[in-house]
């Protein structure tokens, strides 16, 4: 089992939970039950799969979840960039999430590719 806090790409989506939470206030009621509850499924499924994926006991298991967390960053962003054609999100809030979610993709694509080597060289 690893601490799932040592990883930035943890931190990093921690953080980003905490962003889209009160930019979803600002959503019509009608997407509630929609478009909101799809955001905040898919976001909330990124840190939560890196947490999952730290309490099993295989690097093998680990790398499954964190496919999975990716997985869940690309759905997130293309439910931001449905939200800002739909004038949900403003320019600047695209923006700042946007660039979150390319940083998350790319940190999980290069722990996977570490863990996978690691995982290559024991073997």
């Amino acid at each position: 089992m690893v601490d799932y806090r040592n990883y930035n790409v943890w931190k990093l989506s921690h953080q980003l939970v905490l962003k889209m939470y009160p930019l979803l206030h600002c959503y019509p009621d009608y997407e509630l039950y929609n478009l909101v509850d799809q955001i905040r499924r898919a976001t909330v499924s990124i840190p939560t799969n890196i947490v999952e994926g730290c309490g099993k006991d295989t690097q093998k298991e680990l790398v499954r979840y964190l496919y999975i967390a990716s997985g869940s960053a690309h759905e997130v962003e293309y439910l931001i960039l449905l939200s800002k054609d739909l004038g949900y999100l403003n320019e600047n809030d695209f923006n700042s999430i946007q660039n979150d979610i390319v940083s998350i993709k790319k940190m999980l694509t290069m722990l996977i590719k570490r863990i996978r080597e690691t995982m290559d060289s024991k073997n």
